[in-house]
């Protein structure tokens, strides 16, 4: 067993090796603070049919690290949840580039949270022993990454911030790398400027070098040999023989600036140099070389898309560099949803719909990062047909991608949400993406932010997104603004920046090359800041503020506060009382064991009327005022009146009327409803009611609603 330990970030970070999961081809245990994760390496001996390489990644939570049981009927860990998914891809993300080109054999890397202290959050400490446990094991990978995450609290950068710190931070972003260069960067912000932004990344980068440092010291004498394996490459000789066929055609097919055209001149050069290959090869040479061949065509569009750029500066739609996309808006479209709007940029578009509900809508997530389960009130989920990119396949489960596509637009929209003090609606957006040619995660923050400002939500600011990409051969080096599918698919960068005139709200980035320089990273960041602000202008051309009124199908929730002793009241025996009122006026209440009572209802005099039937539940007896209630009893002494649900006090014989009365039943008769002033109080809480003080005031009213009771 190898145990190594130092001081990072304030407390203690141990990485250790050789006690756990020592049949996997490597494995490392760190531990920062109380939060430990087991995380292996895995490889096969030979390499995969698959025409990719196929890397899987899982990062799974266990019930038991925070000393829970699973909720749900069958008590145990099911499918992963949305933060563990996250967690795998931003693992994945700034891995998969660094192995070597022609690696083809399977690879599985699992990440198991076995103690989770509640302070710190595993998502970074698992890249970390991730990079250990593939550096130390027989793969073909010898770059050692690490991950921090970055918060800045009353303007001081910390690294690694607790749970508890960050709700005072006024950003968070996780920042991976190599020692020489930032890899991968994923996060959220509160409006904080790109330069300042960057200043994070630079912080964050020292903190990375440092992990790197204590990893090297640690790996240094344990790295085994590496696998014995062979590069899948394509032939040299057919690639000589493609390339020759294909460059003219593919360069002139690239050219096309209309994505359907582009796709099927591409399509065309493809089958015809599969049939010359065909018609130049024997049967068992080209089934050898079939795949070999579309993988060299590739080779041959990315080359040609890249020297187009870097040689011309002309990408594949005739854009420049710097220039956005036509863009349309549209907000209303939809007329029973609660607000809509079409957002099109270019051949991306994204429908962003937009419903508001009650506390009872809100999600519950029960996790190992808090002790207890937490709730949601803003969700933001994002979905990818195939026919949005002109594909017909199954439509299975919510994929990774979309996860992960809807948590970051999700993350640039949080924080411009008004509190929900002031505005106590459950918010959830759908995206759904109709057309994509780049960057829909982006056109769905666009979209978002007037679908919310259509249905009535008081943002802070409109925000808008856009994704930047990158060429990168040598020293030659183009950003490119609003980027393409294929220049993502193509290029080494996608860079995805939202948020508003003020600063960044969301912020992703993944590179296929080693890593990047700051100084390309405050390119990007200045050049998305300028297309941002030329976005948001398009955007408040249809919708600057968000409107005055709700929409007439979204509920109207008002709150009222009560006494807290009151709740079972309202509640009544097994919830009937209040059942009733939500049946008599079809209004939702919702109750907080504060005393907060929550009511919402699409008519406002729904609202109004279950309003008045609370309010006449837990208003407390007033002295000197007039009721009107039914009589419950009558005695020889006098008759007891309800004057509040469930408050009753008693009208003596002699405060019936003015004169003489010999028998109660003579003035009032159970059932019949009447009205009474409470003229007081005794110290045991018993009410003094009177009829004769109520006529004196009210005159012929009293007997009047005497009359009408009686028919």
């Amino acid at each position: 067993m190898q145990r190594i330990e130092r001081e990072f970030a304030g407390r203690t970070l141990t990485l250790e090796t050789g006690r756990l999961a020592k049949l996997a081809h490597g494995a490392c245990l760190v531990q920062f603070g109380e939060t430990a994760v087991l995380c292996t390496a895995a490889v096969q001996d030979r390499p995969t049919h698959l025409p990719f390489f196929p890397l899987t990644v899982e990062y799974r939570e266990k019930s038991y690290a925070a000393g829970k049981i699973p909720g749900g009927f069958f008590k145990r860990e099911g499918r992963p949840g949305e933060k563990e998914i996250l967690s795998a891809r931003q693992i994945d993300r700034p891995l998969r580039p660094l192995f070597p080109e022609g690696f083809m054999n399977e690879t599985q890397l699992i990440c198991n949270i076995l103690s989770a202290d509640q302070e710190n959050d595993a998502d970074v400490l698992a890249l970390l022993g991730t990079s250990v446990a593939l550096n130390i094991s027989k793969a073909p990978f010898r770059t050692l990454v690490a991950a921090v995450r970055i918060g800045r609290i009353r303007g001081n950068w910390v690294l690694n911030p607790t749970f508890q710190q960050l709700e005072y931070s006024d950003l968070d972003i996780v920042v991976a790398g190599s020692r020489d260069a930032i890899t991968m960067v994923e996060g959220g912000a509160v409006e904080v400027p790109e330069a300042e932004i960057l200043e994070g990344l630079q912080v964050a980068h020292e903190g990375i070098r440092e992990l790197v440092d204590f990893q090297e010291e640690f790996v240094a004498d344990l790295r085994q040999p590496e696998m014995s394996w062979i590069p899948q490459l394509p032939d040299e000789k057919l690639r000589s023989r493609v390339e020759r066929l294909a460059e003219p055609r593919v360069s002139e097919a690239m050219s096309l600036g209309e994505r359907q055209q582009r796709k099927q001149a591409l399509a065309s050069v493809r089958e015809d140099v599969m049939g010359r290959l065909q018609e130049e090869l024997s049967e068992e040479e080209f089934g050898e070389f079939e795949g070999q061949a579309g993988e060299i065509l590739r080779d041959v569009e990315k080359a040609s898309m890249r020297n187009q750029i870097l040689d011309d500066g002309v990408r594949a739609d005739g854009r420049d560099l710097d220039t956005v996309r036509e863009i349309s808006c549209e907000v209303g479209l939809l007329p029973r949803t609660h607000g809509s709007a079409l957002f099109t940029r270019g051949q991306t578009q994204a429908l962003a719909v937009a419903t508001l509900g009650t506390s009872r809508d809100e999600q519950r997530i029960d996790s190992i990062d808090a002790q207890e389960e937490i709730s949601k009130s803003f969700m933001l989920h994002y979905n990818f047909p195939p026919f949005c990119v002109g594909e017909a396949r199954p439509m299975r489960g919510t994929s990774r991608r979309e996860i992960g596509h809807g948590v970051l637009a999700e993350r640039a929209i949080q924080p411009l949400l008004p509190q929900y003090d002031d505005f106590p609606y459950t918010i959830r957006v759908v995206s759904d993406v109709l057309e994509s040619n780049g960057s829909s995660s982006m056109a769905t923050v666009c979209g978002t932010s007037m679908a919310l400002m259509a249905a009535g939500v008081p943002m802070k600011a409109a925000c808008a997104g856009v994704a930047m990409g990158l060429i990168k051969e040598g020293d030659r080096v183009a950003v490119l603004t609003d980027i393409l599918g294929l220049e993502d698919a193509l290029g080494d960068m996608d860079f995805k920046i939202a948020g508003t005139r003020d600063g960044v709200t969301s912020i992703q980035m993944d590179i296929k090359v080693d890593g990047i320089s700051s100084e390309i990273l405050e390119e990007a960041l200045g050049r998305a800041h300028r297309a941002r602000l030329h976005i948001l202008e398009i955007m408040n051309g249809t919708i600057a503020e968000a409107r005055d009124d709700l929409s007439p199908h979204a509920p109207r929730i008002t709150s009222m506060q009560v006494n807290p002793e009151k709740l079972g009241e309202i509640i009544g025996p097994k919830g009937k009382t209040i059942r009733a009122i939500q049946d008599e006026t079809g209004a939702k209440i919702d109750i907080e064991d504060s005393g907060v009572v929550k009511i919402a209802a699409v008519s406002g005099e729904a609202a109004a009327r279950a309003r008045e039937m609370i309010e006449a539940i837990v208003q407390e007896p007033e002295v000197g005022r007039v009721y009107e209630g039914p009589v419950k009893n009558t005695t020889s002494f006098g008759a007891f009146v309800e004057i509040l649900p469930g408050t009753e006090g008693l009208c003596h014989i002699s405060e019936l009327m003015d004169g003489r009365v010999e028998k109660t039943e003579d003035v009032l008769q159970r059932g019949v409803i009447t009205r009474v002033k409470l003229l007081a109080i005794d110290e045991k809480g018993r009410l003094r009611l009177s009829r004769r003080a109520a006529i004196e005031e009210e005159g012929e009213k009293v007997e009047e609603v005497e009359a009408a009771s009686r028919g």
